[in-house]
């Protein structure tokens, strides 16, 4: 460990590893873990909020901003270590607030060479700029988790209900989705170079928060999610406390799909979030400049809207909503 040199963290410390046996029993550390070196030779370094309580017990892992347009996730973790006491903790609760920290900065929602980190999990030792991120993200960080939850949200131009996507048939994952009071869960086995695959690979049970919408704090949700985590908490014996009650009741969707256009045009959606939705029903309509409705799509199949695009201008293959099946 290094002095800290900046004024602003002063009571962080700076760390080139994550070694949890060195965080003192009962104390919030905060810590910076450097992770790769820029090209001006300047090390960039990760958040890292680490928990630890007197009594030995799991360590859940909390991640946010995987990708760097990803905000809610932040003040998640954040109240999350707040309600925390590491006097009375049994356990150890570890928060990173900002996984993608080039990308945050930039405002970006990709990593800097143009990569989605959620899509090469668990990276490369040796590979490129943004899989040597991601495999260092996985083996300095999340490895040392029993349990993740990794924090996400809409894509931009689009907008997300608080939804969960969980393999349901993992009995450890269905109780961390129990209580969460998310508005939707879709059961969906982990997979497609996610950092939640890269955890599952680990044995370690993971679930994906989308938690609303990029670029702004969502309060109702942070609350929300914030409430569901600390839930989690209490029921493995870590936190002290009775069950918050959820602010939704959730709807479990076997399955779900993206609707997409197949041309062009100025677009409108008619139904919201979390809106229920029956085949056969008109969901979206296309115009051309002069006002002219050049094309009408209807539902395929009963659903509720997940999530949906929110940019009038669509291309041809644009995005138009997020459809769950309702089991």
């Amino acid at each position: 460990m290094t002095q800290n040199p900046f004024p602003h963290t002063p009571d962080a410390q700076f760390v080139n590893e994550l070694d949890l046996n060195d965080v003192p029993r009962g104390t919030v550390s905060k810590l910076l873990l450097h992770i790769v070196t820029n090209g001006m030779a300047q090390p960039i370094y990760v958040p890292v909020i680490v928990v630890r309580g007197l009594e030995d017990g799991p360590v859940v892992g909390i991640t946010a901003a995987v990708h760097g347009n990803e905000l809610n996730g932040i003040p998640v973790i954040q109240q999350v270590v707040a309600a925390l006491d590491p006097q009375t903790l049994r356990g150890t609760v570890v928060g990173v607030p900002g996984v993608n920290i080039p990308s945050l900065l930039q405002r970006q929602r990709r990593f800097v060479d143009g990569t989605d980190l959620n899509h090469i999990m668990p990276g490369r030792a040796n590979g490129s700029v943004a899989q040597v991120y991601a495999y260092r993200i996985v083996d300095r960080i999340v490895q040392h988790f029993d349990y993740l939850f990794d924090l996400h949200t809409a894509s931009n131009g689009r907008v997300n209900s608080y939804y969960i996507r969980a393999d349901m048939d993992n009995p450890k994952v269905r109780d961390m989705v129990e209580n969460q009071g998310a508005q939707i869960v879709v059961h969906n086995p982990p997979g497609d170079g996610t950092l939640r695959g890269a955890a599952a690979d680990l044995k370690i049970p993971a679930i994906t928060l989308e938690v609303g919408n990029p670029n702004l704090f969502q309060r109702d949700m942070i609350l929300s999610t914030s409430l569901g985590i600390l839930n989690y908490l209490k029921t493995l014996g870590m936190h002290g406390g009775a069950l918050a009650p959820p602010k939704y009741d959730m709807v479990l969707c076997h399955h779900s799909y993206w609707l997409y256009a197949d041309t062009g045009g100025l677009l409108t959606i008619k139904p919201k979030i979390t809106q229920a939705i029956k085949a056969g029903e008109t969901y979206a309509e296309l115009l051309n400049p002069f006002g002219d409705i050049i094309r009408t799509y209807e539902a395929p199949e009963d659903g509720i809207i997940i999530g949906r695009s929110v940019y009038p201008v669509c291309q041809t293959g644009g995005r138009l909503v997020h459809l769950g099946i309702v089991k």
